[in-house]
């Protein structure tokens, strides 16, 4: 079972491993969203005083993050948590004066063109990205030279060439794992668009082992809950049975960041 200071590696990731693992656990809604945006950022030039989107933004933890790390004015918005629910995250986290909750759905953005700084999304993207005329409508409310930075849930090859999505994973999430693409397959996506410079597609380094981790640690810190709600610890379990089937043979996440030209 993984104690929950394992989640605190600061040779790996320094500015994540200032926040209570609890806290970043109680807002769980997939893989550590901070060892993400923190390795994701390396690619970025984020300074304080930016205006960032955080696009996809859950119950906050990122929005938390960029303000905190980066100094930056940040517009958390997400379709599944209430605003309420985010301020007062926000406030807790003495951040309240400069992230602001919206709800909104992707593809009907309320936002002025040409508004932002940057626009980042973590453990999001794949959900409303991946179509072919999703980055010409999201690169519209960046300034020119803006940043883009997605970090979203990829596999090593594509399941076209592979021909079927492998039984593992299709066994827990089914056919998603469509959206899970390759970082080359991100590279041309947005590339052939001509629209922005793309500035690195990667893959995480052991992005897998990252998942295992935050997820048994995640169903250690629920088991106390579990054990009196009565609730099923099946999906956290799902979970670790096909990343340890993988073992970072398909599975990754893909770190991508582009400008807008």
């Amino acid at each position: 079972m993984t104690d929950l200071s394992d989640l605190v590696r600061p040779d790996r990731y320094p500015r994540s491993s200032r926040y209570d693992p609890a806290w970043l656990l109680d807002l769980d809604m997939g893989p550590n969203p901070l060892w993400l945006l923190e390795d994701l950022a390396r690619d970025l030039e984020l300074r304080p005083g930016m205006r960032i989107l955080d696009l996809g933004s859950g119950k906050g933890a990122t929005s938390v993050f960029l303000a905190r790390e980066y100094g930056a004015e940040v517009v958390a918005a997400d379709w599944w948590i209430a605003p309420e629910e985010a301020a007062a995250v926000f406030a807790g986290a003495g951040v309240g004066d400069r992230v602001a909750a919206v709800r909104a759905e992707a593809h009907a953005l309320p936002f002025e063109e040409a508004s932002f700084d940057a626009v980042v999304s973590v453990d999001a993207f794949e959900y409303f990205g991946t179509a072919d005329g999703y980055l010409p409508y999201l690169v519209r409310f960046l300034r020119p030279g803006g940043q883009l930075g997605v970090a979203t849930p990829a596999m090593t090859r594509e399941v076209r060439e592979l021909g079927a999505i492998p039984p593992h994973i299709k066994d827990v999430v089914g056919w998603e794992a469509l959206a899970w693409h390759t970082a080359e397959w991100w590279r041309f996506q947005w590339g052939i668009t001509e629209l922005v410079d793309v500035t690195s597609a990667r893959l995480q380094p052991d992005a897998w082992r990252d998942w295992l981790l935050w997820t048994r640690a995640g169903a250690a810190y629920r088991a106390d809950a579990r054990s009196t709600d009565g609730t099923s610890a099946d999906g956290d379990q799902a979970v670790i049975d096909m990343l340890n089937a993988d073992r970072g043979e398909y599975l990754s996440f893909a770190l991508l960041t582009a400008r807008r030209r």
